[in-house]
C-alpha cells in the first residue's frame, strides 16, 4: 500500500505552528486537537521548517527553569525532519519511523507537503490490509477458487 493512499483516506488538514510561536501555544493546540505533533511553517503555503511534538516540549521544559510561555518554538523543534514521499510503500513507513524512533511522518514531494502520518495511521492501515487479505484467502479457499467480495 502507497502512503498516498492512507492520505486519500484521512483527513487533509495538518495542524501547524509558527516557528516565534511559543511552546505554550503549542500544548494548547496539542491539547486542542488531541494531536502530538504540529508542523513548523511561518505562512500557511511557505516551507516547511520543523516538527514539534511532545516529546520536544518535554525536553524543553526538562532543559531549564523557563516556563512554557517563554520558551520558543524555533529553539526547541526538529529541524531535521525525518519524512517520506506519497509513492513511498507503507513498509518503507515503518522502516523509517522505527529506524529513528518517530511517531509523525510528514508526507513530503518537491517541498509540498502532502499530509502527515502518524504510527496509528500505519498501523491502522497495515491492519485493514491484512484483514482485507485475510478475507480474500478465506473466500478463496471457501469457495473452490471463486472470488467472493468483501462485506
Amino acid at each position: 500500500m502507497r502512503l498516498r493512499t492512507i492520505l486519500d483516506q484521512k483527513s487533509h488538514e495538518v495542524r501547524t505552528i509558527t516557528s516565534h510561536a511559543t511552546c505554550d501555544d503549542v500544548v494548547s493546540e496539542l491539547v486542542r486537537y488531541n494531536i502530538g505533533s504540529l508542523i513548523v511553517r511561518d505562512s500557511p503555503s511557505g516551507p516547511v521548517l520543523g516538527i514539534i511534538t511532545e516529546r520536544d516540549v518535554l525536553k524543553a521544559l526538562a532543559g531549564g527553569r523557563q516556563s512554557l510561555a517563554e520558551l520558543e518554538v524555533a529553539k526547541y523543534m526538529t529541524q531535521t525532519l525525518i519524512s517520506a514521499q506519497p509513492d513511498d510503500d507503507i513498509m518503507e513507513a515503518m522502516r523509517l519511523m522505527t529506524t529513528h524512533r518517530v511517531r509523525h511522518l510528514p508526507v513530503i514531494e518537491e517541498g509540498q507537503l502532502h499530509g502527515l502520518l502518524s504510527i496509528g495511521d500505519v498501523v491502522k492501515a497495515q491492519h485493514d490490509e491484512l484483514v482485507s487479505e485475510n478475507h480474500h484467502m478465506r473466500s478463496y479457499i471457501q469457495g473452490g477458487g471463486a472470488f467472493v467480495a468483501p462485506p
